[in-house]
């Protein structure tokens, strides 16, 4: 299979780092027009890598309003969005805790990254995708969502099992207007300082215990994700809407 994004507008979330930023550095590779989004500083690095198909921006994806916005602005500049890629959010520094212990401030932070960035991405490209009667949104959840947390981190694996949820129910919604729905559930991919840390805090007797539980007897890299995602976004997925790719190799 020989995928051509030439020329196709597509928005990555949480490309700043990690698993967003593989995503965005495959699309420009492919020649799309890629919007890296973000809110850290590192998108100047995803830019750099990215060369001149890549245009970073920074966006906070829980602020509905700088989402339509930003949207908007990528719609007079460069055309209608053809392809959205839902991989903001992550634990926002937290760790696992007792239930009783979490504060509104601490759920909130994580749901609003999650899923409701999601929620306001795509309710921004979905207009205009509706009008060209053709989209590609990819949301990328988590083994979380659809089991337990390793971190035990109650609101991420609320968020994700929430953001298949929506997969599901927007494919339904938006497959009439030729725009499919899809989602990625990745394993634990060590991608980011985040992952790192919690890699690092298993100690080498749970990093073993974890590769061991894994069918494949080896973790994921981001390029496992990427390729699963770019599938997603191409023609090869046309008739594939609300479903959900676990990526984690085999639990």
């Amino acid at each position: 299979m020989r995928y051509d994004f030439t020329d196709k507008i597509a928005l990555v979330t949480g490309a700043g780092h990690g698993l967003g930023r593989a995503i965005a550095l495959a699309f420009a590779e492919l020649r799309a027009e890629v919007f890296a989004l973000d809110l850290t500083d590192d998108l100047a690095e995803t830019a750099r890598a990215a060369g001149e198909h890549c245009h970073p921006k920074r966006l906070d994806v829980t602020d509905r309003d700088a989402v339509h916005a930003l949207v908007a602005e990528v719609e007079r500049s460069h055309g209608p969005v053809a392809i959205l890629v839902n991989c903001a959010g992550g634990v926002r520094g937290q760790v696992g805790r007792p239930l009783e212990q979490i504060t509104p401030a601490d759920w909130h932070s994580i749901v609003d990254a999650n899923l409701a960035g999601a929620f306001w991405c795509s309710q921004a490209v979905a207009p205009t995708m509706k009008a060209q009667g053709y989209g590609r949104i990819v949301n990328i959840s988590s083994r979380a969502g659809l089991a337990t947390s390793l971190t035990g981190i109650q609101a991420y694996a609320s968020a994700k099992a929430g953001l298949i949820g929506l997969t599901r129910q927007l494919g339904h919604e938006l497959g009439p207007f030729g725009i499919t729905v899809n989602s990625i559930a990745p394993g634990f991919i060590r991608s980011n300082p985040t992952t790192e840390r919690q890699w690092e805090a298993m100690g080498q007797d749970g990093q073993a215990r974890l590769v061991e539980s894994i069918a494949l007897k080896r973790l994921g890299t981001p390029a496992d994700i990427v390729h699963g995602v770019l599938f997603f976004a191409s023609e090869f997925a046309s008739w594939i809407t609300g479903q959900v790719l676990s990526i984690d190799g085999g639990r």
